[in-house]
């Protein structure tokens, strides 16, 4: 089996599940305050999703602003469209597109963010140059996204857990983008202002956690893939599962702030 992770009506829920745990909390908090969207400014979610980072970023905004999310998936879409809205926030318009052909005009946003979506485009010169047309001159890019080498999971099974994070690799197009991005934002026309890491830690297993939400993810998704039967699958994660106080799972979100 090939391709990547579709995000039909099912994952994205799942998604929104995950998005919703407190580490996934703290990471849109960290998100916002490093791309600070000022009162008035027009904003452009590349890649939105559930719509919750689209929502907090219209708060910040204010009524004064606007911000127009993009993603791919129609289910996504629906989610985001369905969110509650503050009455003083900003009006959110939501379109279907993606990274590469961006549906709004040149010029149309103060600030553009990327969450978790350019590891999954594999032409990411062109996907930069897209979020540059989209902005104003001096307009700042937001680019959070994970390498996944960066991924430290106990497993009472090292090889297998091998094996299922190789499986899990066929569900994006780069497993460590954020080491290429310095480069590639440059060679695109952005000048990179800062760059961080936001941890994500769980120690002990818990469901309201986003491992454990991705774990879930990982095991529907690599049954079948690389070698990995769905019997293995299944084995993979009650392991996990089964250990209780001693699950440790950390990674590191790497965020790139670059302006036009």
């Amino acid at each position: 089996m090939g391709g990547m992770l579709e995000f039909d009506d099912e994952a994205a829920r799942a998604v929104e599940r995950v998005y919703g745990t407190a580490d996934v909390v703290e990471q849109r908090r960290a998100v916002v305050a490093l791309l600070a969207p000022a009162p008035g400014e027009r904003a452009l979610d590349i890649g939105c999703g559930p719509g919750l980072l689209t929502a907090e970023i219209a708060r910040a905004v204010g009524p004064e602003g606007r911000v127009t999310g993009v993603d791919a998936s129609p289910s996504m879409l629906a989610i985001a469209a369905r969110r509650e809205r503050d009455p003083g926030a900003a009006p959110v318009e939501l379109r279907e597109g993606d990274a590469l052909a961006l549906p709004v005009e040149d010029g149309a946003a103060d600030l553009a963010v990327a969450t978790q979506v350019y590891e999954y485009v594999a032409d990411m010169p062109a996907a930069l140059a897209e979020a540059r047309r989209a902005l104003v001159p001096g307009g700042r890019l937001l680019v959070l996204d994970t390498d996944w080498d960066s991924v430290v999971w106990r497993s009472s099974d090292d090889a297998r857990m091998a094996r299922v994070m190789a499986a899990w690799d066929e569900h994006l197009a780069h497993r460590d983008l954020p080491r290429q991005l310095p480069g590639l934002l440059r060679d695109a026309g952005f000048a990179l202002e800062s760059a961080t890491v936001i941890p994500l830690l769980n120690v002990g297993y818990d469901r309201e956690t986003y491992s454990a939400g991705v774990l879930e993810l990982i095991a529907g998704f690599v049954a079948g893939r690389a070698g990995v039967g769905e019997e293995e699958a299944a084995a993979w994660a009650a392991d996990l599962r089964g250990l209780g106080p001693d699950y440790f799972f950390a990674v590191g979100r790497f965020v790139f702030l670059a302006r036009r």
